[in-house]
């Protein structure tokens, strides 16, 4: 299924008023601000970028499958280059670590058309070289996806909000369909891989990570993938020796930012490193 078939779905919702008065977003500059969120760390990319990645155990760290590619290339990179900065924030983070493995949705494929398919299967998992211990810094946990209407958050670095993470509070699931989420949360670039979360009894848990970012008839939307099954096999993958990098592996070609249009009026575009 492509995803202008559900660009068309979403147009629907929005202009039948579907969106609530969404929070703007604050940045998490102060340690009273970030201290509940010293699990969400940037992701550097080699020196060339960088992603949004937040902690789900010690060891493990969730992020976008495509920030693990080459933008230039399309290539995957070695992901011995990449560093989880946790909490980064002016110049400094609250732990830093590298990554020993690295695994991706076998179904994610970094080469085709904006599709359905390859949103709900941008998801990697990132298994660090030492866990972080840390009293300050709590990993995550997952929960079932949300709803249609489900209030929902999600914390981000960007490219102009760099070097400290800022948090939308409020946001609204617009609809979910073949495994994609579809949000009113604001991501751009540098946001791929962040948690989109909900909140209850005054707790988060994260329900997605961000894989792209939308205009659809004049409308900001960001798109995110449905967890329960993909991070399950990611585990799963990883359990059984999964991650190791390969030096040799077949060139693919990226689509370019902005490239992909449809029809209904909807320009998609990654929010990457």
């Amino acid at each position: 299924m492509r995803i202008g078939l559900l660009a068309t779905y979403v147009i629907g919702l929005l202009a039948s008023g579907a969106f609530a008065q969404d929070a703007g977003l604050k940045s998490l500059q102060t340690g009273v601000d970030a201290s509940p969120w010293e699990a969400v760390g940037r992701l550097d990319i080699g020196g060339n970028g960088f992603c949004t990645g937040a902690l789900i155990a010690p060891d493990l760290v969730l992020t976008a499958a495509h920030c693990l590619f080459d933008k230039t290339s399309g290539e995957r990179i070695d992901h011995n280059t990449v560093e989880f900065l946790a909490g980064w924030r002016n110049g400094r983070a609250s732990a830093y670590r590298q990554v020993r493995r690295a695994v991706v949705h076998k179904k994610y494929t970094y080469n085709r058309d904006v599709s359905s398919e390859r949103v709900r299967n941008d998801v990697a998992l990132l298994e660090l070289a030492h866990p972080i211990r840390n009293t300050r810094i709590e990993p995550f946990h997952t929960a079932a996806q949300p709803e249609q209407g489900d209030r929902v958050g999600v914390v981000s670095y960007a490219r102009d909000r760099a070097e400290a993470p800022s948090l939308q509070e409020v946001c609204e699931v617009l609809g979910l369909q073949d495994g994609v989420l579809v949000t009113s949360c604001s991501v751009d670039f540098g946001s791929s891989g962040a948690p989109i979360f909900t909140f209850s009894n005054g707790m988060a848990h994260i329900v997605s990570v961000v894989s792209a970012k939308a205009e659809i008839d004049g409308h900001k939307v960001s798109l995110g993938t449905e967890l329960s099954t993909p991070l399950s096999d990611l585990r799963a993958e990883l359990e059984s020796g999964g991650g190791v990098f390969l030096k040799s592996l077949p060139k693919t070609n990226r689509v370019s930012v902005g490239e992909v249009r449809r029809d209904t009026g909807a320009k998609f575009i990654r929010p990457e490193n």
